[in-house]
């Protein structure tokens, strides 16, 4: 992966989301207690996650619907993936 360093690794993305889950989350002021109080999401959850990066899906969720970050969520996977040339050619008629 060093010959492509445009490339983003799983634990890249990873970081990245821990990264911009924090900023957000001191964006708004708001404490790790007060995010796990207002999410539901139990205060070594959170910490956990953003010490590690690693979090329940429903958990994530439920931080994001906090900081204001649900929409987010409607982006991801809908990129429509193309097998071929032609089958973007044929989208575009």
């Amino acid at each position: 992966m060093q010959q492509f360093s445009f490339l983003k690794s799983p634990i890249d993305v990873k970081t990245d989301l821990v990264k911009r889950m924090r900023e957000r989350r001191k964006e708004k002021k708001i404490s790790q207690a007060e995010l796990s109080r207002r999410s539901n999401v139990s205060l070594g959850s959170l910490k956990r996650f953003e010490q590690t990066g690693e979090i329940s899906l429903s958990s994530l969720i439920k931080i994001a619907f906090v900081l204001g970050c649900e929409d987010d969520f409607d982006h991801l996977f809908s990129k429509k993936g193309y097998a071929s040339i032609q089958e973007v050619i044929d989208e575009q008629k």
